[in-house]
């Protein structure tokens, strides 16, 4: 007998939207099929629902374990799972101690095995002076290495200069790991925020004009350079500007391996906006101008993006509070808010196609970082689906954050799309509002190495 069988819910792959039923056994997908004939322990009445499959966010930092106090495991996961999310890359930094070396990787991961929610992988740190150290990362199963090619705002996660960068790329390729870079020039965002604090000139503006767009089309370029040069399988984290993935992308139109992710903040915002917002929406890269939002919008429908990240990097609230805007700790809290940010802005307003919203935040994720059971709603894949009502809108309200600190600059919003209930491995995790723990969670590690084609 099946364990837990969805029976009439409409199914969102990357193939195309269909009403079936999903047959659930061992915590896996063992059968689709318009109609499964069988009995099971328990059925799920998806009728008037549509069925996505789990969330995977690549890019977080739930700053556990050392710095709890900004997030933590426990509500960041559980925010991810509210929002229809099953899977979390936890980036290097802003835990205590950062990810460098197999001590520190240990010690996060016992955090995460005690208090996920969710199954998670965990991105090891290049910076320079831990070079020695990514052999031992890659052992424990790190899911690739993160870089910073700008000032991190953390003593303890130097930028890497280009011979470190370099030569840990030229590391990561021989591993067989992929290195995602934060894709902003250290000399040049230096300089400019050097000129405007001299003058001092510490506005909101000041800031945005501290970091234009060529600051991060600059790095790109040498990324995309090095990861030609050493085979390297590159991921450019947070990109804000439309022209920063047209780089990109004409450079795997000419055979590097690389993959682009953008982030929901700077497809719902724009530049104007930050002086509504003040510090809840500060970030790094900056929010853009409205022409390089269409720009940004335009290839995320042409298929140029792969991967949606939230980049959620909360912080306490008074570290959001002062007049000069460059001390200000900049970093967006979003995870939770993601699929409605993307069924309103994409789906709802911009023609987005379902099934590409499966592309982009679960299929992709898997496929390209090699996690051969997630991503879809398919026999043999895992059963990390969310249940969603497209029918509903809501306006999100603090008391609807899971976050330890209920900020965010989506507060206020009308989304489209109610999350009824998340399930993880055929384990429900979240339901109406509501937390459930899973009987334990899951490292997961790349098992198939893959390249982006031209």
């Amino acid at each position: 007998m099946l364990e837990l069988i969805v029976r009439g819910g409409m199914l969102v792959t990357p193939e195309g939207v269909r009403q079936a039923d999903l047959g659930i056994s061992g915590g896996r997908i063992v059968q689709v099929a318009p109609e499964i004939a069988e009995p099971a322990r328990q059925e799920i009445r998806a009728a008037g629902l549509h069925v996505f499959p789990g969330l995977i966010d690549v890019h977080v930092h739930f700053n556990e374990p050392g710095q709890a106090h900004w997030e933590g495991i426990a509500s960041g996961s559980a925010a991810l799972a509210a929002g229809g999310g099953t899977a979390f890359f936890d980036m290097p930094l802003n835990s205590l101690p950062c990810t460098l070396d197999g001590p520190s990787f240990d010690l996060k991961l016992s955090a995460m095995q005690a208090h996920s929610r969710t199954d998670f992988a965990l991105w090891g740190g290049l910076t320079p002076g831990n070079l020695e150290h990514l052999p031992e990362l890659a052992e424990r199963g790190v899911i690739g290495f993160k870089a910073f090619m700008c000032n991190s705002g953390l003593p303890q996660f130097p930028a890497c200069d280009d011979a470190t960068l370099f030569e840990g790329m030229r590391l990561a390729a021989q591993l067989g790991l992929p290195v995602a870079v934060h894709a902003e020039s250290e000399a040049l965002t230096a300089h400019l925020t050097q000129q405007k604090r001299q003058k001092g000139q510490t506005t909101w503006r000041d800031y945005l004009d501290s970091r234009p767009v060529y600051t991060e089309l600059e790095a790109i370029q040498r990324a995309l350079l090095f990861a030609r040069e050493t085979g390297c399988r590159l991921h450019i984290v947070h990109i804000s500007s439309g022209a920063g993935v047209v780089m990109a992308a004409e450079a795997r139109a000419k055979g590097v391996d690389v993959s682009l992710e953008t982030c929901p903040h700077y497809l719902a915002f724009t530049e104007e906006d930050l002086e509504r917002l003040g510090a809840v929406g500060k970030c790094a890269p900056p929010l853009r101008s409205r022409t390089e939002q269409d720009l940004l919008w335009n290839q995320v429908l042409q298929g140029q993006v792969d991967i949606i990240g939230s980049d959620h990097s909360p912080s306490p609230p008074e570290m959001k509070q002062g007049e000069d805007f460059f001390a200000l700790w900049g970093g967006i809290a979003g995870v939770q808010s993601t699929l409605g940010v993307f069924l309103s802005e994409g789906w709802h307003q911009r023609g987005l196609a379902l099934e590409r919203l499966a592309a982009l935040l679960a299929a992709n994720p898997a496929k390209r970082f090699g996690l051969a059971q997630k991503g879809r709603l398919a026999e043999g894949y895992d059963a990390d689906f969310a249940l969603v009502d497209l029918g509903q809108t809501y306006t999100l309200r603090q008391e609807d954050l899971f976050y330890r600190h209920p900020i965010s600059p989506y507060l206020g919003r009308t989304l489209v799309g109610v999350v009824q209930e998340t399930w993880l491995r055929g384990q429900r995790v979240y339901a109406l509002g509501k937390i459930e723990k899973p009987r334990g969670v899951r490292l997961l590690k790349g098992t198939i190495p893959f390249r982006t084609e031209p």
